[in-house]
């Protein structure tokens, strides 16, 4: 089970004949019969049509997951109250503190990059990943903030709060189908929103101003308005994970890279709620 953030690609989430990242995986020995659930953890009890979760030892469960959740974000928040603290964003700092954000989004991405690309979470890499990041939402928040009013902030906390909740209650009530054709969708979406994201960074370094508009006006809530929809998605998709770890009895250790994928895909959605707002506010 690989986290879920549009740059990161996803292990385990397919029903066919491989096992889940190999949980639960036996090796058949010769002239023995195999057992399609040993080797299938997504195959169902042909007599209740329901999943037949592999017996494991020392298994992930939604505490595990939970408690890894709550230790990332809260590693996100502290280092997200100390940097607003600590890193000023008057007139005459801001470009010191702007520089500090910008250097610890940057740390932060390439350690998100170097989890990707291991077979087993590093709680010490997720954690470093999270105080970075909150380093770089501290500074942020702390400028619009300072420009917009501490509502603001407020206001995109509590959308972020209400994303989750209702995507939870959505995904649990069963009014969202998760499968290959929702992930094949939201992942060529979200490749796309980037895509144009990136060709608009790039017009606004080389050419000034907001580059090709998709951060500002009118279009500016379109896209930030698509982003938080990207965003309920993505958290769709990493409660589908959760579940499928649980069920089919992912390794213990499995848990971080949940708690990783949450916490990316929440950072994702306050970032598009904060300048969702602060575009609404601005106009």
């Amino acid at each position: 089970m690989r986290s879920s953030n549009p740059v990161f690609s996803r292990r385990g989430f397919s029903r066919d004949n491989g096992a889940y990242a190999g949980f639960g995986t036996q090796q058949p020995q010769a002239g023995a019969t195999t057992n399609p659930y040993a080797t299938n953890p997504y195959a169902t009890d042909p007599a209740t049509g329901m999943p037949q979760a592999p017996v494991r030892g020392n298994a992930m469960t939604i505490d595990d997951v939970v408690s890894r959740t709550a230790m990332t974000l809260g590693t996100v928040i502290l280092t997200a109250v100390i940097s607003w603290i600590t890193l000023p964003v008057d007139a005459a700092n801001i470009n010191t503190s702007y520089g500090i954000a910008v250097g610890a989004a940057l740390i932060a991405f390439v350690l998100a990059m170097v989890q990707s690309f291991k077979s087993k979470p590093v709680p010490a890499l997720i954690l470093a990943y999270a105080a970075f990041e909150g380093v770089f939402l501290g500074v942020i928040s702390a400028a619009v903030s300072a420009q917009l009013g501490a509502g603001t902030v407020v206001q995109a906390v509590m959308g972020t709060m209400c994303v989750f909740a209702g995507v939870l209650i959505a995904y649990k009530m069963r009014w969202i189908n998760v499968n290959r054709r929702f992930y094949g969708f939201v992942m060529a979406a979200a490749m796309g929103f980037m895509l144009l994201m990136a060709v608009n960074l790039l017009f606004s370094i080389f050419g000034g101003g907001d580059g090709l508009g998709f951060r500002s006006g009118g279009l500016g809530i379109l896209f930030g308005v698509i982003g938080v929809i990207l965003g309920a998605c993505f958290l769709a998709l990493d409660f589908k994970q959760v579940e499928d770890g649980v069920t089919y009895g992912a390794p213990r250790e499995e848990s971080w890279l949940a708690a990783f994928g949450l916490t990316m895909t929440l950072v994702w959605i306050y970032m598009e709620m904060l300048r969702l707002i602060s575009i609404l506010k601005g106009d």
